[in-house]
């Protein structure tokens, strides 16, 4: 078995005491503080995490956007420049390969950006579908640090640290500029739930970025975060995870996420007839959340019962919220009984916790 790959910040982790674990092939930190204390300062203050393992892909050239309204179930040639979307690659039957952020960072240039456990498979499979049009494709994911900055006082760390305006950054926004005097490209995205912004640095420039960005916030209370914290942020926000809520064997429609499928672009695209026929029919179980009671939390792969203790579903996330105070999860449920309100039961360890159907988010800093 080869050795895990480390991100160009690995010895600063070490430094701060994290606690690594393996994570699609790198060693990435798991938590550093603490799981809640780094997860609370995320939602009071400001955290910061190492994204490096994550992929990015460029598609540039003259059929850069057709290439991409190919590949994906967006419409990517509607994408302006400088902003971004949320969208996914899905196989020929409709299944969800991953969920992706798209850049276009010029007219004829695109950034993909792919989960760290299926960057590999996405890199292949792009690749593939714009073999056919005027493009060139470039796997750049060794040649990219990512670093995250997220919390309601991330703009006023990062503020003084670029000459970018960050109050004229929209949401799903990507500009280059520089922060820290390094190059950067500037992203107002994030997967916490919190305002917040996306570094994609050199290698070369990791850690001054990184330095800088936690010299900046350490008035604030700005504290490093790794894994564990950033499942239950993007728990809390409602925010799919592909091996869990996403998977080859479901839909974006499935998952509640058939807005991201443009049926109304142009042109063919990989999965379409069958994301066609998805969008008609009623799927046999949908995604929901989960509000527990007391203090087990469900768990991934934990079954979901009716009153009767039957089988209707399966968590595919579960944790106890700490900001909510009150145990959360997603599952996929019959469809009969993912209506909001709806009273059900899931096995823990034997036992038949009480639980509601409810909308997800449960946690929104707008709220």
């Amino acid at each position: 078995m080869s050795p895990s790959r480390k991100t160009p910040l690995h010895e600063i982790h070490q430094r701060l005491g994290a606690t690594f674990t393996e994570f699609a092939g790198w060693e990435m930190p798991l938590r550093y503080s603490g799981d809640i204390n780094e997860h609370n300062a995320v939602r009071g203050t400001a955290g910061l995490f190492d994204l490096t393992h994550m992929g990015e892909l460029r598609i540039s050239g003259t059929q850069a956007a057709e290439a991409l309204d190919y590949a994906l179930v967006a419409n990517a040639s509607a994408i302006t420049v400088g902003r971004a979307r949320y969208t996914m690659i899905c196989d020929e039957a409709g299944g969800v390969l991953d969920d992706l952020i798209v850049y276009r960072t010029g007219e004829r240039e695109f950034l993909v950006v792919a989960n760290a456990a299926n960057a590999a498979v996405v890199s292949t499979e792009l690749a593939e579908r714009v073999r056919g049009f005027d493009t060139e494709y470039t796997d750049l994911s060794d040649e990219y640090a990512l670093i995250a900055i997220q919390g309601p006082v991330a703009k006023d760390i990062l503020a003084p640290l670029t000459e970018i305006d960050l109050t004229t950054v929209k949401y799903f926004a990507g500009y280059p500029g520089r922060v820290a005097n390094c190059d950067v490209l500037l992203a107002r995205t994030g997967y916490t739930g919190e305002d917040g912004f996306e570094l994609f640095t050199s290698v070369e420039d990791a850690a001054t970025v990184w330095q800088a960005l936690s010299e900046a916030g350490a008035p604030h209370g700005i504290q490093p975060a790794g894994l564990a914290c950033r499942d239950t942020l993007r728990l809390e926000a409602g925010m799919p995870l592909h091996g869990h809520e996403l998977s080859t064997e479901v839909t974006p429609f499935d998952a509640n996420l058939g807005r991201v499928v443009r049926l109304d672009k142009s042109g063919d695209f990989v999965g379409r007839a069958a994301l066609a026929d998805a969008a008609e029919r009623t799927a046999e179980r949908t995604l929901v959340g989960l509000r527990g009671t007391g203090r087990r939390a469900p768990r991934h792969g934990y079954r979901v019962l009716d009153g009767d203790g039957a089988d209707v579903g399966v968590v595919t996330s579960g944790a106890p919220s700490p900001t909510l105070g009150y145990p959360i999860a997603m599952a996929y449920v019959d469809h009969a009984c993912a209506k909001t309100g709806t009273e059900l039961q899931v096995d823990i360890r034997g036992k038949a916790v009480a639980v509601e159907v409810v909308d997800p988010p449960f946690y929104s800093r707008n709220r």
